[in-house]
């Protein structure tokens, strides 16, 4: 969620950002993935923007990631091999508080290889610099400050103030659900306007993920169910232990039980399907 909704800010506000992590306040344009061959390694968090002269790699992290300086340099070989003459800034921005060294972390060494990347702690940031810029300020409560609530509000004000009613209502949004990271949601829900949050493309599409996500957990329900009654049609009550196992099946598991059940004649069957199918 946090991901989704730092790569709608930074897509839709470039300059803001650029001249927050590059120094430049340079339109950057999205970069795919797949043109540095990246699908294999975590593409869906990787965050590409590019210029003529410039290639800005970023995550957001929510949590430590003892990966994060080997994925740093990998990402940094790919670039290189596919623009060689394109300076490479690289950011890992951490949005949650934390004492783990982990966040301190900013090169990789192995062997001859050496390399280096920036790392930006939200929370020992100024607030000043995120207030700035209508694109930064859904970050201003994750900064340097000592009361978050005031911080929200006067993010709430600034927002208020904006002239276009889409930028509003998504930059509330957007500022809603990275103030849930340090602010409890009591306190959000009576700074920000919620009819204004919901007018966002953000909050729909986060509505509808979750809509999604519950269609996929009926469909799994329905097939579990499906799949318990044919059992007991063929082998007989199904055990609790094997029914825990069942439960623990995912979609396509469920499918190929489906397909193998018709072969089985006695509970030894499933038990052995089950110890078999993978974990």
């Amino acid at each position: 969620m946090f991901d989704n909704v730092s790569k709608f800010l930074i897509e839709q506000y470039s300059p803001d950002f650029a001249s927050w992590l590059i120094g430049e306040p340079i339109a950057l344009t999205e970069l795919s993935p797949s043109e540095l061959s990246l699908e294999p390694i975590r593409a869906d968090a990787l965050i590409l923007l590019q210029s003529t002269d410039v290639v800005l790699h970023c995550e957001f992290q929510t949590a430590p990631d003892s990966t994060m300086p080997f994925r740093m340099a990998d990402y940094a070989l790919r670039v290189f091999r596919r623009f060689p003459q394109k300076r490479l800034v690289q950011v890992v921005v951490y949005l949650r508080p934390t004492d783990s060294d982990l966040v301190q972390q900013t090169t990789f060494t192995a062997n001859r290889l050496h390399h280096e990347f920036e790392v930006v702690r939200l929370w020992e940031q100024p607030t000043e610099i995120f207030l700035q810029r209508p694109g930064l300020l859904p970050y201003a409560v994750l900064s340097q400050a000592s009361d978050r609530a005031a911080i929200l509000r006067e993010v709430a004000q600034t927002i208020d103030a904006l002239p276009d009613r889409q930028q509003q209502s998504n930059l509330a949004a957007a500022s809603g659900i990275l103030s849930g990271l340090v602010l409890d949601k009591q306190v959000i829900q009576r700074v920000l306007r919620r009819e204004l949050m919901q007018e966002s493309v953000i909050y729909q599409e986060l509505r509808e993920e979750a809509r999604e996500e519950v269609r996929q957990e009926e469909r799994l329900e329905e097939a579990r169910l499906l799949i318990l009654r044919q059992l007991t049609r063929k082998v007989g009550e199904v055990p609790a232990t094997a029914k825990l196992q069942i439960e623990a099946l995912n979609l396509t598991q469920l499918e190929e039980l489906g397909e193998a059940l018709l072969n089985f004649t006695t509970l030894a069957d499933l038990s052995g399907w089950l110890e078999r199918s993978p974990k």
